[in-house]
């Protein structure tokens, strides 16, 4: 027995046929169907039942599928930790950040590494969580930066909470709400375009219970998207009014060319961001370095 049967039996496993699996590893289907004989007469029982089209793993192949996909985890584990170990304080970092994250951090992570340790490489990407825990848990990328209210809590996961912070709405300072003499009603910031990103659950339901039915936001929000900085442009150069965490903010407020807005009754909803990486996985020295630009920079 060796790895390659073991990966050649978790690709028949998970394409739910050798034909499919031979062609995902550039083998033939011959040589792949010899791989996984041999496998079986070591262990002296049959792991997988040929179903019609379909091929499956016996009960006791679920068994040594289970644990051969740990023995694989901690064979690339082995090879990794021997590469960190060598390079100290260089080699590469790749990370993801949610929203609110990017554009708290990206820029001021890049000229960070840029300036301090301009013997790192770091890989930074935007984009959909969930892809991003996929790409994670393939161990593709280091670690995320997120949001953790949209991620359940799984045994292969690490999660280290780094900061919570306050969300508000935020208007360009002429907008005809920042005359009032009186904090607005939530009906009267939704008369106006008002911009998020996606929210999640249980900030849908803190606004519901804070201002009725009429701030779902799957009605009240009318400007969707991930990236925050594109939002805050938006708001810059119209009525549009903000929601989110008052600390993306942070620059255009203290230029005076945005204003938070105190609604009647005030908002009280806080993300809740963190590090979050693969349980178990030999971390690479500059893991160090993130973790304390993050606590540094993530914080209202």
């Amino acid at each position: 027995m060796n790895l390659k049967q073991l990966e050649h039996l978790l690709a028949v496993a998970e394409a739910g046929s050798f034909s499919r699996a031979a062609e995902r590893l550039h083998l033939t289907q011959s040589a792949l169907s010899r791989s996984i004989r041999l496998l079986e007469e070591d262990l002296g029982t049959r792991l997988l039942d040929r179903m019609g089209k379909r091929t499956e793993l016996t009960p006791l192949g679920l068994t040594v599928a289970s644990r051969a996909r740990r023995i694989l985890f901690e064979s690339a584990e082995l090879r990794r930790s021997t590469d960190l170990l060598t390079q100290g304080g260089q080699g590469t970092i790749s990370i993801a950040l949610g929203s609110g994250p990017g554009v708290l951090l990206l820029t001021p992570l890049l000229v960070h590494v840029a300036q301090q340790h301009p013997q790192l490489s770091i890989e930074v990407m935007r984009g959909s969580q969930e892809a991003h825990l996929g790409m994670l848990r393939t161990r593709r990328l280091d670690a995320l930066v997120v949001d953790i209210r949209g991620i359940a809590p799984s045994a292969d996961l690490r999660i280290e909470p780094v900061s919570q912070m306050r969300a508000g709405f935020i208007c360009r300072s002429g907008h005809p709400l920042a005359a009032l003499h009186r904090p607005p009603r939530f009906a009267e910031v939704a008369a106006y375009p008002l911009a998020s990103t996606f929210l999640p659950a249980d900030t849908a339901r803190i606004l519901i219970d804070r201002y009725g039915i009429g701030a779902d936001p799957k009605t009240a929000v009318r400007l969707r998207c991930e990236e925050i900085g594109s939002l805050l442009e938006t708001v810059r150069a119209s009525d549009a009014v903000f929601l989110g965490i008052v600390a993306a903010a942070r620059e255009g407020i203290l230029s005076g060319e945005l204003i938070e807005l105190m609604l009647d009754p005030p908002l009280d909803s806080h993300a809740q961001f963190a590090l979050v990486t693969l349980a178990g996985r030999t971390e690479a020295p500059a893991m160090g370095l993130l973790r304390a630009f993050v606590s540094d920079r993530l914080r209202d």
